[in-house]
């Protein structure tokens, strides 16, 4: 899943929604159970941060605590694209993170989410609880400024990494990771109560994904009348979200596409570190298997990393090259910028999105080269090479809404320490993932140590009866959702689901285009049909390249 650690400025986003000359919010209308009964009053985007015209803006005021009234009320800001046909309701769009800004993604996309939902629904999307500026609560802060953020992280491997190479068969990378255990267990405790202590402290339980769950009902009947059935389009972790809407709300489900699933059974089971090393990332070295293949296939003409007539592991072989002298060059000088642990996580966000395969073979890939030969000659990398690396010189201070949400949302604290979560990595990257097992740091790890649960999580069951059948979706290889969370999810659902494979790569269907999956999703919100067979294979398009002359079926044909 796409975890988003950063956000837009807020200087950009409070300059621009909706303008300031007014107040585009509804009167605050509210039944005894603080719920909101009020129509959105929608008016014009300010183009700093909308630039699309046919958006229109507001606020819908929601409830902190749905159980609680007491506890006083936030705004969620939306954004909204209208129905150029016959309107049959609202699709409600969540683009995952969590922490994904739903106002960016409608400003870019709605042109292509009209078309795929055959132009019937309003769209209208939102940023949630604990994202950007407008939203009340917005980003949870912990660190005030970049320096802050550095000094509390300066000298571990939260700024670092995680260096090891041959999957930790050196015993020194584990004993030097293990090493830092103690410290990091320390500095993740402190981080919570520093949370906890900064202003956006008080919202840490009010952010989790069964308030987002209420509030996408609370706008269905503001929006569509009361009782209204809820169209809802998730990804990601918006897919994980859809899962504890749909069975919080069974009777309600009108046309809901979950994509790049999260298995909610495994999510409500497990403690999240584990949840992550041992499940999410099971199919992410087949899609580094996809990466090495069409580069192999496409040859020097289309990915230069790789000589005429190499096979994918001689492509392999290249890399792992480059991730030794990387890892090296840290072990012989600790403050080098272009480590191992930099060159894995870019390779991991790649695996994302297979249409930016050939850039990053063709010029990431040998920049990263170039900076880590430097490193080795004790030559110092370039302003010019780090910036198009995207390495800044300082860490800069992020927003812990995705921690707050996932952790708020996670099973109680079990006693876990980070001596456990250290060794589960390095089992992980032996009988998981070779490739991407040492990926740090993501917010799952945070949450053995975090300091608040949300004040409801929904954990199952998650087989009810819907009003309505589902559409779940996924790719065949998925770097960080993998294809037995969508199994598990339609099987749960039973008659309830139809599931559609994407015979392809990437994480969410549009990673790659598919007029096969086009088709299903054009007709099932055009009439809530699904296809006859519980499991649909759908084909990548021919056309797609995914490096000069190679196509995704002549990638999966060389991996079978």
């Amino acid at each position: 899943m796409r975890y988003f650690w950063t956000v837009a400025p807020l200087s950009l986003l409070a300059a621009a929604w909706p303008a300031r000359g007014r107040d585009n919010r509804a009167p605050s209308h509210h039944d005894g159970c603080g719920n909101n009964t009020a129509a959105v009053q929608w008016g014009p985007c300010d183009p700093t941060v909308i630039q699309n015209p046919s958006l229109s803006c507001g606020f819908f005021d929601v409830p902190l605590d749905y159980h609680d009234p007491s506890v006083g009320h936030g705004r969620l800001a939306l954004a909204k694209i209208n129905a150029t046909g016959t309107r049959h309701g609202t699709i409600f769009l969540n683009p995952g993170g969590p922490g994904g800004s739903g106002l960016q993604v409608l400003n870019a996309t709605s042109a292509t989410l009209l078309a795929l939902t055959g132009g019937n629904y309003d769209i209208v999307s939102w940023d949630p609880r604990g994202v950007g500026s407008l939203t009340i609560p917005g980003d949870i802060i912990c660190f005030d400024n970049d320096a802050e953020y550095n000094a509390f992280w300066n000298g571990t491997i939260e700024l670092s990494g995680i260096e090891m190479t041959g999957n930790f068969s050196d015993p020194q990378d584990a004993q030097a990771l293990l090493s830092q255990a103690h410290v990091m267990q320390v500095k993740y405790e402190e981080l919570g109560q520093r949370c906890l202590e900064h202003p956006t402290g008080k919202f840490l339980k009010y952010v989790g994904t069964a308030a987002t769950a209420r509030d996408i009902v609370a706008l269905a009947d503001a929006l569509d009348g009361s009782g209204s059935p809820v169209n809802y389009a998730g990804t990601s972790y918006g897919s994980l979200l859809g899962s504890w809407m749909i069975q919080m709300f069974p009777e309600r489900v009108g046309q809901v596409l979950l994509d790049g699933i999260i298995d909610p059974v495994i999510f409500s089971q497990k403690e999240t570190p584990f949840w992550w090393t041992e499940n999410e990332l099971a199919d992410a070295d087949k899609v580094y298997e996809g990466f090495v293949t069409g580069c192999a296939l496409s040859g020097p003409a289309g990915c230069p990393i790789a000589s005429q007539g190499q096979s994918a592991a001689d492509v392999d072989d290249s890399i792992q090259a480059l991730l030794q002298r990387a890892h090296d060059a840290a072990r012989k000088n600790g403050s080098v910028p272009v480590t191992s642990a930099v060159i894995r996580e870019s390779l991991l966000g790649v695996m994302y999105t297979p249409v930016n395969w050939t850039m990053f073979a063709n010029l990431a890939l040998p920049a990263f080269d170039a900076a880590v030969r430097a490193e080795l000659s004790n030559e110092s990398v370039g302003s010019s090479l780090l910036s198009f690396l995207g390495i800044a010189s300082q860490n800069a201070a992020k927003s812990y809404t995705p921690v707050a949400i996932l952790c708020g949302d996670s099973v109680d604290r079990q006693g876990t320490t980070m001596e456990d979560v250290f060794k589960s990595i390095i089992s992980s990257s032996k009988s998981g993932s070779k490739q991407f097992g040492t990926a740090w740091h993501e917010p799952f790890f945070y949450c053995p140590f975090w300091p608040v649960r949300a004040v409801e999580r929904y954990q199952g069951p998650f087989n009810k009866k819907l009003a309505n059948k589902v559409l779940v979706v996924s790719n065949t290889f998925d770097p960080v959702t993998p294809l037995a969370g969508a199994v598990s999810v339609a099987e749960n659902l039973g008659d309830d689901a139809a599931l559609v494979e994407q015979h392809g790569f990437g994480h969410v269907s549009v990673a790659e285009p598919s007029q096969c999956f086009n088709a299903i999703a054009f007709t099932y919100f055009a009439s809530g049909a699904v296809p006859e067979q519980n499991r649909t294979v759908c084909e990548v398009d021919g056309d797609f390249e995914l490096f000069k002359g190679v196509n995704t079926a002549a990638v999966l044909a060389a991996m079978a």
